[in-house]
């Protein structure tokens, strides 16, 4: 789960805390406490920046620094400084990551309050089991990233397309119908963006979404502890498939045309898979631009990924009580609420009414499908599953660039059992 990367930004919230459990010295001042919170979400500072003018109403004294950076950067940063405790007071954490740590011990459990707030209504199983480790709450549910489908309304009506895909057949049917090209048979917009490069891990985790909904994993769980690769299999042979036609046979995309949620704000294409967060980045950057959200389509299996952050507190924090009533705080539903809203990250606490966001944008409904038979799974939560993500991704960019893989079942077969 990510979006596009953006500078260190570094902002200085100044708080005044009332009531907390420090002793002032002799001479009556109150000592200042220095709070730092570091993410890998640079979009979600001014969320942060409310709660923190929102907590000084209440209470003296404490100076919160947010120090964010793009999530790769930000995960580099984690890994230098958690050992030798020099890391944040307050760390967003995405569940796949969290678990090495957790195992090392470089973060503590969460306080018996604070682990009981986790266990409440407040949260659903799955929210709950991310921040967790074994019986052990260790952070707090804050955010997730989860992934539905854009489609641009106005080239739908010009398709004569009425409603959005059902299934995984319909998004390739659609997509001829979307797509545009030039007299030189150039696309020149795509009818859908495929996620056909890029760095780090996120190629095979939007692989991965396409291939769910066939019966397939990137990983499954052969025996206790034990994993094998999961897409070796009709359902990884069907998904390969579907890029390579899209490129080199359907030419419904291209390696030459821009991709993302900036190929979708500029309508460059008609579809896109992707998390919320696209929805504040339009309110942005094309407030005009008329389109929808619609939940993952079905094959075998009907759902969509989650990826969890959650919020924890470091080992070396100074004033772990006034960490822990900070993160509480952020969990307001005002704050919940300006995250949706604002931001565009689909906030955890399930007993928060949305309603009001929906009101503004009903876009996010499509990411928040209430039907029992709608699955909302997550990768696996080992020590080593981004370095599986990443090697996998690397083989799979150079696969969507291989035109001999094209109408070749026999090497997308052999390919994907190498990589396996």
């Amino acid at each position: 789960m990510g979006r596009p990367g953006a500078p260190w930004t570094i902002v200085a919230l100044i708080v005044i805390l009332i009531g907390v459990a420090l002793s002032a010295p002799t001479g009556g001042a109150v000592p200042v406490v220095n709070l730092s919170i570091w993410g890998g979400y640079p979009e979600i500072a001014p969320v942060y920046q409310r709660a923190a003018d929102a907590y000084q109403q209440a209470h003296p004294n404490v100076k919160v620094t947010v120090l964010t950076t793009d999530l790769r950067d930000y995960e580099r940063k984690l890994a230098a400084s958690l050992p030798s405790d020099t890391a944040g007071n307050i760390l967003e954490v995405e569940a796949s990551t969290v678990e090495r740590y957790l195992e090392a011990g470089l973060i503590p459990k969460a306080p018996t309050d604070m682990a009981q707030f986790v266990r409440s209504r407040s949260f659903n199983k799955s929210a709950q089991d991310a921040a967790s480790l074994a019986n052990d709450v260790y952070g707090v549910p804050w955010f997730a990233g989860v992934g539905a489908f854009y489609y641009n309304t106005e080239m739908f009506k010009e398709a004569g397309l009425s409603a959005p895909p059902k299934t995984m057949d319909e998004v390739m049917a659609f997509a001829k119908k979307l797509a545009k090209t030039d007299a030189q048979g150039r696309v020149v917009r795509s009818g859908i963006s495929l996620r056909l490069f890029g760095a780090g891990s996120g190629v095979a985790e939007k692989f991965a979404i396409l291939m769910w909904p066939r019966g397939g994993d990137l990983l499954t769980q052969s025996a206790p502890g034990k994993y094998r690769a999961g897409y070796d299999n009709d359902a990884g042979r069907a998904t390969m498939k579907m890029h390579l036609d899209a490129v080199f046979v359907d030419k419904v995309d291209s390696l030459d045309i821009k991709h993302d949620a900036e190929a979708f704000e500029l309508g460059q294409t008609a579809m896109l898979e992707r998390e919320s967060w696209v929805i504040g980045d339009i309110q942005k950057n094309a407030p005009t631009l008329k389109y929808l959200t619609t939940p993952i389509p079905r094959d075998k299996r009907w759902g969509t990924i989650i990826g969890v952050v959650s919020l924890y507190v470091s080992r070396s924090a100074a004033n772990p009580e006034v960490a822990w009533d900070f993160v509480k705080f952020l969990t307001q539903p005002q704050f919940e609420r300006q995250l949706l809203g604002d931001v565009g990250w689909i906030p955890l606490r399930q007993d928060v009414n949305l309603d009001p966001v929906f009101a503004t944008s009903p876009q996010y409904r499509g990411f928040l499908v209430k039907d029992k038979a709608y699955v909302y799974w997550s990768m696996p939560s080992i020590k080593d599953f981004d370095e599986i993500e990443t090697k996998l991704a690397s083989r799979l960019v150079a696969a969507y660039r291989d035109r001999t893989l094209a109408g070749n079942p026999a090497a997308i077969a052999n390919m994907l059992h190498a990589a396996a």
